[in-house]
C-alpha cells in the first residue's frame, strides 16, 4: 500500500511540468506548514484573551490594524519587486534580480526612517483614547502601547522582504515556514507570559506579539542571505535607484491598489469600535478567525500560482494558464458550495468548544462571515491571476470607487443592522469587485483583451 502512494505521489509531479512541479511541492509543504500555523492561531486567541481581557484585546486589534496600515506605504516595491524579480529570473537577468532586490531594501528602509522620524514627534500631540473610544477604565498608557506598535512595524516594513523573495522564485512554502516558527515563539511567550508573576498588560502583549516575529524575520533574512539566496543578497553596491523607478512602474498601480484594500480590508475594526464598541470589535475578530482557516486553506493553493502566472504570461504559455485557472475554479465552487456553509452550520458548537464563555457569537454574525470568505476567496482568485500578469488598470479603478463607498456604507449598515451590518458592507462590495474582475480574467485567458481590459 505505502509502495502505491508512492507511485501515485510520483506520477503527481512527473505528469506535469517544472512549473507545476514547483507548485504542487509549495502547496503540500504549506499544507502542513499552514495547518499548524491555523491551530497555533486558534491557540492564541484564547490564551491572549485570558492573559488579559476581551476589552484590552479587541485595543490591540484594533491600534494593530491601524498601525499596520503603514504597510501599504511600500507605494507597491513589495509586490513590484515580486513581479519584476520573477520576470529576471525567467529571463535569466540574474544581475537584475540582484539590483532590484538590493535597490528595494535601501528604498524601504528610508521611507521606514522617515515614518518613525514623523511619528515620533505627532505621536505626543493625538489622543489615542477619544479617538478608539477607549473607557476611562482601561489604565493602560495607550500612547506608549501605540509607539512600540509603531517601531516595531518599521522594521518589519523591512525586513518582511524576506517573504517577497521567497515568494517571487516560488518558494512560498518557506516563507510560511517562517511565520508558523514565529507563531509557535509567540504561543510559548505569551504561555510563559500567562503562568508567571506578571499581571495582564497590554503593553506587556503588545511588546511581545511585535517583537518576536521581527527577531524570527532577522534571523531567517541573515541565514538565508548567506546560503539559498546569496545570489540575491542585498548589498550596497548592487543599490541602484534607477531600478526603484521600474519597479514603480508596476508598483505604483500596486500602491493605489493596496490603499483602496487599505480602506476595504482594515476599517472594519475602526467602525465597529465608533459605533458599537472595542468589545465588539473582538467578537468581530473571533468569529473572523474561526472563518479565516478557508482563507488561509485556499491561500495555500493560490500563492504559489501568482509568480507562476507571471512566469508563464512572460513566456506566453496561455494553455497552462487556462488549465490553472479551471483547477483554481473548481476548488474555489466546492469551499462555497460546501465548506463554508458546513461551517456556518456547525459555528456555534465550534465557538462553544474553542472559546467557551469567554466571547460570545451571534449567529446572524457567522452567516454574513461565511458569505464574507465565499466572495472574499473568489475576489482573491481574480485578483492573484490579473497581479500575476500585470494587468492592474481596472483593479485600480475598483479599489478607488469602493475607497469611497466602504466607509460610509459600513457606516449606514452598522448603525441599522449592527455588527453583521458592516460585514455585508463588505460583501456587497466583494460581489460588484467581483463581477467585473471575472469577465477581465476570462478575456486574458483567450487572449482577447484590447483597450482598458488590456491594461
Amino acid at each position: 500500500m505505502i509502495s502505491t502512494y508512492r507511485l501515485k505521489i510520483s506520477n503527481l509531479f512527473e505528469k506535469r511540468n517544472e512549473r507545476s512541479q514547483k507548485i504542487i511541492k509549495n502547496i503540500l509543504m504549506s499544507v502542513g506548514i499552514k495547518g499548524g500555523s491555523i491551530v497555533i492561531g486558534l491557540l492564541l486567541v484564547p490564551m491572549t484573551i485570558n492573559y488579559i481581557n476581551p476589552l484590552q484585546y479587541g485595543i490591540w486589534l484594533t491600534v494593530s490594524s491601524i498601525i499596520s496600515w503603514m504597510n501599504f506605504f511600500d507605494i507597491g516595491m513589495g509586490n513590484g519587486l515580486r513581479n519584476k524579480l520573477t520576470t529576471s529570473i525567467a529571463l535569466g537577468e540574474y544581475d537584475n534580480a540582484k539590483k532590484y532586490v538590493s535597490t528595494t531594501y535601501a528604498t524601504l528602509c528610508i521611507i521606514s526612517s522617515l515614518l518613525f522620524i514623523i511619528f515620533w514627534f505627532i505621536n505626543p500631540h493625538i489622543d489615542w483614547r477619544k479617538f478608539l473610544n477607549i473607557p476611562t477604565s482601561v489604565s493602560d498608557n495607550i500612547n506608549l502601547v501605540i509607539l512600540i506598535v509603531f517601531s516595531s512595524f518599521c522594521l518589519q516594513f523591512v525586513i518582511q522582504l524576506i517573504n517577497t523573495v521567497l515568494t517571487s522564485i516560488h518558494e512560498p512554502a518557506i516563507a510560511g515556514l517562517i511565520s508558523f516558527i514565529g507563531q509557535v515563539m509567540l504561543l510559548l511567550t505569551i504561555f510563559i507570559l500567562k503562568n508567571t508573576f506578571l499581571p495582564g498588560s497590554l503593553q506587556v502583549l503588545v511588546l511581545a506579539l511585535t517583537a518576536v516575529p521581527i527577531l524570527i524575520l532577522l534571523v531567517a533574512s541573515i541565514i538565508l542571505y548567506a546560503t539559498e539566496l546569496k545570489h540575491f543578497a542585498p548589498s550596497l553596491k548592487s543599490v541602484d535607484f534607477k531600478y526603484a523607478r521600474n519597479i514603480l512602474e508596476v508598483g505604483g498601480a500596486f500602491f493605489v491598489i493596496q490603499i483602496g484594500a487599505l480602506i476595504l480590508f482594515q476599517t472594519n475594526n475602526i467602525i465597529i469600535t465608533k459605533i458599537i464598541g472595542p468589545e465588539a470589535v473582538t467578537q468581530f475578530n473571533v468569529a473572523y478567525k474561526l472563518f479565516s482557516v478557508v482563507i488561509m486553506a485556499f491561500t495555500i493553493i493560490m500563492t504559489p500560482y501568482w509568480s507562476a502566472f507571471t512566469d508563464a504570461f512572460a513566456k506566453k504559455d496561455f494553455l497552462w494558464m487556462k488549465k490553472s485557472m479551471t483547477t483554481l475554479r473548481k476548488i474555489w465552487a466546492f469551499i462555497a458550495i460546501i465548506i463554508v456553509p458546513l461551517i456556518v452550520v456547525i459555528s456555534d458548537y465550534l465557538f462553544k468548544i474553542w472559546l467557551n464563555d469567554s466571547v460570545s457569537i451571534p449567529f446572524n454574525l457567522s452567516i454574513a462571515m461565511g458569505l464574507y470568505v465565499i466572495f472574499y476567496t473568489c475576489l482573491s482568485l481574480n485578483c492573484f491571476f490579473l497581479n500575476g500578469v500585470g494587468k492592474l488598470k481596472i483593479q485600480l479603478y475598483l479599489y478607488i470607487i469602493v475607497s469611497v463607498i466602504n466607509v460610509p456604507l459600513g457606516i449606514y449598515l452598522g448603525k441599522n443592522f449592527g455588527l453583521q451590518g458592516v460585514v455585508f458592507s463588505n460583501v456587497i462590495i466583494f460581489v460588484a469587485m467581483n463581477v467585473v474582475l471575472w469577465i477581465q480574467t476570462n478575456k486574458v485567458l483567450n487572449n482577447e483583451v484590447s483597450g482598458i481590459w488590456n491594461s
